[in-house]
């Protein structure tokens, strides 16, 4: 039986599409309303009854700039407690598999690029969302911890994988809490509908950032999950056992806003508030390793904002995109 935590949002949902396309019929889900992954006893009582024996740890507290800057307090306890609940509990009912899911944020501000996986704890984080980095190292930390004491005599292999910036169906569009691209997509769409004038974006556009398709990192989560536990061994350290998942290229926040300009066809001018913060200069991801073991991104941005833009559509007229 295979735990998808967080199935409903964009992560979890394309691993769900890509398990259930390949044939798996025992995964088990579970909303929100239905586990609150924060309550440890709750956790714990539904890995005793369900009993899985693989976990992909994709529920997570997530949200842009303005969020992190806003909720810290929310961002670093929502996720620590969903992370140590689920992996502890785990643990006690004796799952061996266990897939965690991090985040690029958790390099520092100025780690070499592109960021290789020993840039771990070189340097100080990226402040505007630095709560939220420190809840996902913890949970690199957790599953490293847990293999150092229980490898060998629980048998137990818990994985980590950082993804760089995510885009794709299933994403959220709140005009505050949400991440560039369905950010721009929402923006530009709605200039275009309302006939507006002008479009403004936060910062200077100069800053660049790696993005890839939901759907490549759920493959990517898919092969380091079921990869031989040898062959894995032989690319990562017990303390240092996560591996990056990026696109292998980034781009200036300009070119992909006049991208999603483009395929959106909003024809008004565009402006960029510089009062705002930018963030991270770049953010570039070595994804060496995972492309070593047989991985490689097959959406290329392009394609991938198109079909995103056509699914938000979709979603628009279904009434179903997240606001």
């Amino acid at each position: 039986m295979i735990f998808v935590a967080g199935h409903n949002g964009m992560v979890g949902s394309s691993i769900l599409r890509i398990l259930n396309k390949n044939g798996n019929k025992k995964v088990l889900t579970k909303s929100r309303s239905e586990l609150d992954l924060t309550d440890q006893k709750k956790v714990l009582n539904f890995f005793v009854k369900e009993r899985p024996t693989q976990v992909y740890l994709a529920a997570a507290k997530v949200g842009g700039i303005l969020a992190n800057n806003e909720y810290p307090a929310n961002f670093i306890y929502d996720n620590l407690m969903i992370q140590a609940n689920i992996i502890n509990s785990a643990f006690q009912t004796g799952v061996k598999k266990l897939l965690f899911l991090g985040s690029s944020c958790i390099y520092p501000a100025n780690a070499n690029q592109p960021i290789a996986e020993d840039e771990l704890l070189t340097g100080q984080l990226e402040s505007t969302n630095e709560p939220y980095a420190i809840s996902k190292i913890s949970g690199i930390k957790l599953c490293e911890s847990y293999n150092r004491q229980y490898g060998d005599s629980h048998e137990i292999d818990y994985r980590c994988i950082m993804p760089t910036n995510l885009f794709g169906p299933g994403d959220n569009y709140h005009i505050e809490n949400s991440h560039v691209i369905p950010a721009l997509l929402r923006r530009f769409h709605e200039a275009k509908e309302n006939k507006y004038d002008t479009v403004k974006i936060w910062g200077s556009g100069e800053p660049r950032r790696e993005f890839l398709h939901v759907d490549d990192l759920a493959e990517a989560c898919i092969l380091i999950m079921n990869i031989k536990k040898e062959d894995l061994s032989k690319k990562v350290k017990p303390r240092l056992s996560h591996i990056n998942v990026g696109y292998g290229k980034d781009f200036k926040i300009k070119e992909i806003a006049n991208l999603i300009n483009n395929i959106v066809g909003y024809k008004g001018k565009v402006i960029y508030d510089r009062a705002k913060p930018d963030g991270t200069y770049q953010k570039l991801l070595n994804s060496k390793i995972i492309n070593s073991l047989g991985w490689s991104p097959k959406i290329n941005i392009k394609d991938g904002l198109k079909k995103t833009y056509l699914e938000f559509l979709k979603s628009l007229k279904n009434s179903s995109v997240r606001y």
